[in-house]
């Protein structure tokens, strides 16, 4: 498909529970896997006729809306792969835990589950992902397929970042303020961020655009408990910003829009991929939602008019009556679909490996599943994809939001070379 910690206590706290954990989980190594029937190289993460994929998720802390669609997406597609016939003969089964957002509980949850697993089809949170990244790269060895869009998280051969990062996205959203919005030269544009990987990977990006643009970025950074933007709104407002870019969780987009709106400051604003959840739009800030509001996505919505799209809402409300529609579904059917099409073609080299998965990835240059953008797993210094989609919240529109512009990349996002 970013608590209470700043920047750098966190990662002080997170590199402290690495080296109690780090050396105590270390993985058996891959490369002298067992022979299965057939001839196919098994090794960590298969046990009997069942591949395990380990899914990290936030079920109960800022993202935990999004977290939910995230893991019953993942869930419905390992039903319906088992049903197909699995993989190679094997079923795969997808084990699940929460971390609620905390730095804590996502290190420990990986270190529970990385010897038991073959890879993860999910892990929310770029800074939690960026934490372990070192030990991924060096020691365990086993594909990552986040819920995670920081730049930082780039140059891994085993954690793949699905759309463009956070960076590139928000070129792109500031370019679609420009071209659509009458954001001109000399102006300024203020940006609401998480402190953190995710935050900064976008301010990153404003910055890189305001640069070529001629813009001038106001900065107001936040942590992931701060819910009422009222003292950030003011001093943007005072600024004189004519537009606003906001990195953080669906509550501050919120805050900041509705806000806004109640003190007549009516100036455009835009949100990362995770900056929104459809359950808003019940709120009282849904009407300036709709009015003022748009998110940049690296794929189309959940409510998209493809075949691919009409056939996933339909099956997630089969399976999942009681529950919304909402973007994070795309988000983890897409994961779970990328980690099942490299399962396959690790199938094919009769490679069943963590090596024998990674190297398949790499082969995936050009995966579509029918929601707006192709995804090249070739390179692992680059994103799989520099488009996005805009898109505005719409309470009439399934999982609500309706696409305002298709996926497309601007020339600053295509000229512009992420930093990891």
């Amino acid at each position: 498909m970013n608590r209470t910690y700043g920047a750098r206590a966190a990662a002080g706290t997170l590199a402290a529970l690495l080296v109690l954990a780090g050396c105590s989980s270390k993985a058996k190594d891959d490369g002298d896997g067992d022979k299965a029937a057939g001839g196919v190289k098994t090794g960590a993460g298969i046990s009997g006729k069942t591949i395990t994929l380990g899914a990290l998720t936030d079920l109960t802390g800022v993202y935990a809306t999004l977290g939910k669609s995230v893991t019953q997406a993942q869930q419905l597609y390992v039903k319906q792969l088992n049903a197909a016939g699995g993989v190679c003969g094997y079923k795969v089964a997808l084990t699940v835990r929460d971390h609620g957002y905390d730095p804590q509980k996502a290190v420990a949850g990986y270190t529970e589950l990385q010897p038991k697993v073959l890879g993860f089809a999910q892990f929310i949170g770029s800074p939690f992902v960026a934490a372990v990244k070192k030990r991924i790269d060096s020691q365990d060895k086993d594909l990552v397929l986040p819920q995670a869009w920081s730049s930082a998280l780039l140059g891994s051969p085993y954690i793949r970042v699905i759309g463009s990062t956070y960076d590139i996205e928000t070129i792109n959203a500031v370019d679609f303020l420009i071209k659509a919005k009458g954001l001109k030269k000399g102006d300024k544009i203020g940006h609401v961020y998480f402190e953190g990987d995710y935050g900064e990977s976008a301010l990153v990006g404003s910055k890189h655009i305001a640069k070529e643009a001629g813009l001038t970025v106001v900065e107001q950074k936040i942590k992931p408990t701060d819910n009422d933007m009222t003292a950030q709104v003011a001093a943007l407002k005072q600024a004189g910003v004519k537009a606003i870019v906001i990195s953080a969780g669906p509550r501050q987009a919120a805050s900041l829009v509705g806000v806004a709106a109640a003190g007549g400051f009516g100036v455009p604003v835009i949100g990362n991929n995770s900056a929104f959840a459809p359950q808003l739009l019940a709120t009282q800030a849904g009407p300036a939602l709709m009015k003022n509001y748009y998110v940049a996505s690296p794929s189309l919505p959940i409510g998209a008019d493809t075949p691919e799209a009409k056939k996933l809402v339909a099956d997630y409300k089969a399976a999942y009556p009681e529950d919304s529609l909402d973007n994070g579904i795309v988000a983890g059917w897409t994961a779970a679909s990328a980690f099942g099409e490299a399962l396959k073609k690790a199938c094919a080299s009769k490679d069943l490996t963590r090596e024998g998965v990674d190297k398949a990835l790499l082969t995936i240059d050009s995966f579509d599943i029918g929601f707006g953008t192709v995804q090249n797993f070739s390179d692992p210094a680059a994103p799989s994809s520099r488009e996005s989609v805009i898109l505005q919240p719409d309470k009439n529109a399934t999982g609500g939001m309706k696409v305002v512009q298709e996926a497309a990349v601007s020339k600053e996002a295509e000229a512009y070379t992420p930093k990891a």
